[in-house]
């Protein structure tokens, strides 16, 4: 079983490394956090598998450690990246 979980660990990391092309080579700023996003999800889901098959429990604390700051990432990147210009917000009061 413990063979299995590494197995699913290493192939999560692996799709880690398909969201690095992304963030990489991504068209727009929402396809790089959408890369983003993968890696936190990811990096918790591999710290779970490896807490399980090595049966360190510290390893799920720091998962939720993890889950917290891609939450804290995401709203940072909304409320800094999507940022209305003047026209929108003109635009925005005559309705």
């Amino acid at each position: 079983m413990d063979d299995l979980l590494l197995l699913l660990a290493a192939f999560l990391v692996l799709n880690v490394a398909g969201g690095l092309v992304r963030v990489v080579r991504g068209p727009s700023p929402a396809d790089r956090m959408l890369a983003a996003q993968l890696f936190g999800t990811t990096g918790v889901a591999v710290l779970l598998l490896l807490a399980e098959a090595m049966g360190e429990p510290a390893l799920r604390d720091v998962a939720l450690v993890f889950a917290l700051l891609a939450v804290v990432v995401s709203v940072a990147f909304v409320k800094r990246g999507w940022v209305r210009t003047a026209s929108e917000r003109d635009e925005g009061t005559e309705r």
